[in-house]
C-alpha cells in the first residue's frame, strides 16, 4: 500500500492505457473487495495473486507467477459493492467485486440510483453465490422479518450491496429505519456487537464460511434464520437477483441445521476504460491452472469459481461483458 500512495492517478492511468506493450513495465491494478471479516477480501486477494506477475518475477514455466506479465494487482478492503462500482466508474479503482443486483441497478441507473447510470461498468466474470446470513444470538429465533420491528438490527455498511437489498426486503414486512434501531456496521463489527449483546440481529451477504461468523459461532454461539419457501419466493419478487439457496448444516459450529436463505451472485467488475488487451490477459490469467490451484486451496468459496459458471446469468443481467473478457470466452468456446 505504501508504494501505491506514492503513485499519482496520472501514473496509474498511463500504465493502464499502455496495456501490455512493454511486458516489464509495471501495471498497477487495484481490486476493491469488502471488509476483512467477509468473503470478498480473501477471494479478491486470491484473484490478485493469480493475475499478478510483477516485473522481474520468474516465468510461469519456471515455477514463477502465471499472471499477466508486469501486472501488480492489489486487493483493497472497502465497504463492498456500491463503493466498488462507484470507484470503478470514477477511475478510483480498476476493478471491484460486487453483487449482481446492485451492479445492474447502478449500470442502468435504476431504483436507488435512478438518474445516475454507471455506464462504465463491465463484467469479467460471475464468481460465486453470496448467501444472505441473518444472524441471531444463540438460542434466539424469529418467525419472519416482521419480528425485527423494534429491535437493534445490523443492516450492513453504507455502500454495501447487502444494505441496499436488505432495506428493500424489510420494507415489505413493514420494517424500516423508523421502527428499528439500525446499525451500519461491517461484518466483524456486527459479530462483535451481537456477541456483546449490543444488537439483536444482523444481516450479511457473503459466501460461506464467513470468518467473523466462524469465530462468533465457536465463542459465543449464534443462530441463522432459515426463511420459509413462501418468504424466499416473496424476496425473489422484491429483489429478482436474490434466488433461493441453502447454507449446509455444520458450516458454523452449533448451527447443525440446513438454512434456507436467498443468495445473489458476486461479480468481478472492471472499467470500460481498460484496454481490450489488458482485460483479455487478466481474464485468461483468472482461468489458468495456477489460479485454479490458488482458488481451490484458499477460501472455501474458491472451489465454486469456475470458467463453466463464469457467464451464468450474465446475459440476462443487462450489464455488458468487457470486450477483453468476451474475446477470451469466445476463444475458449464458452461464448458464441
Amino acid at each position: 500500500m505504501s508504494v501505491l500512495t506514492k503513485i499519482t492517478a496520472a501514473a496509474f492511468a498511463t500504465a493502464l492505457t499502455a496495456g501490455m506493450a512493454m511486458a516489464q513495465d509495471p501495471t498497477f491494478f487495484r481490486i476493491g473487495t469488502g471488509s476483512a471479516g467477509g468473503t470478498y477480501f480473501p477471494i479478491g486477494g486470491t484473484i490478485a495473486n493469480g493475475i499478478s506477475a510483477p516485473p522481474g518475477s520468474r516465468p510461469c514455466d519456471e515455477g514463477g507467477q502465471c499472471g499477466v506479465p508486469g501486472l501488480i494487482a492489489i486487493a483493497q478492503s472497502t465497504t463492498a459493492s456500491v463503493f466498488n462500482n462507484t470507484a470503478v466508474q470514477n477511475g478510483e479503482l480498476e476493478a471491484g467485486m460486487a453483487a449482481a443486483d446492485v451492479t445492474r441497478s447502478m449500470y442502468l441507473g435504476e431504483g436507488k440510483f435512478d438518474g445516475k447510470p454507471h455506464e462504465k461498468l463491465r463484467i469479467v466474470a460471475n464468481l460465486y453465490p453470496e448467501d444472505l446470513h441473518l444472524v441471531l444470538p444463540d438460542g434466539a429465533s424469529i418467525d419472519s422479518l416482521a419480528d425485527l420491528k423494534g429491535k437493534r438490527v445490523g443492516i450492513a455498511q453504507a455502500g454495501s450491496g447487502t444494505q441496499v437489498a436488505v432495506l428493500q426486503m424489510l420494507e415489505h414486512w413493514g420494517v424500516t429505519r423508523d421502527n428499528i434501531d439500525e446499525a451500519e456496521l461491517n461484518n466483524s463489527q456486527s459479530a462483535e456487537r451481537l456477541a456483546d449483546g449490543q444488537i439483536d440481529a444482523y444481516f450479511y451477504a457473503a459466501g460461506w464460511p464467513v470468518s467473523a461468523m466462524v469465530q462468533l459461532s465457536t465463542t459465543k454461539g449464534m443462530e441463522l434464520h432459515s426463511f420459509s419457501d413462501e418468504d424466499l419466493a416473496t424476496i425473489n419478487e422484491i429483489v429478482p437477483a436474490y434466488i433461493p439457496s441453502k447454507i449446509p448444516a455444520n458450516v458454523y459450529s452449533g448451527v447443525d441445521y440446513e438454512v434456507n436463505t436467498p443468495a445473489v451472485s458476486a461479480l468481478l467488475i472492471v472499467s470500460s476504460d481498460l484496454s481490450e488487451e489488458l482485460v483479455y490477459g487478466i481474464t485468461k490469467a483468472l482461468w489458468n491452472d495456477n489460479t485454479r490451484t490458488l482458488l481451490d486451496n484458499g477460501h472455501a468459496k474458491g472451489k465454486q469459481i469456475t470458467p463453466e459458471t463464469a457467464l451464468d446469468g450474465v446475459a440476462s443481467l443487462g450489464v455488458p461483458l468487457h470486450p477483453g473478457a468476451e474475446k477470451f470466452y469466445k476463444e475458449a468456446g464458452l461464448l458464441k
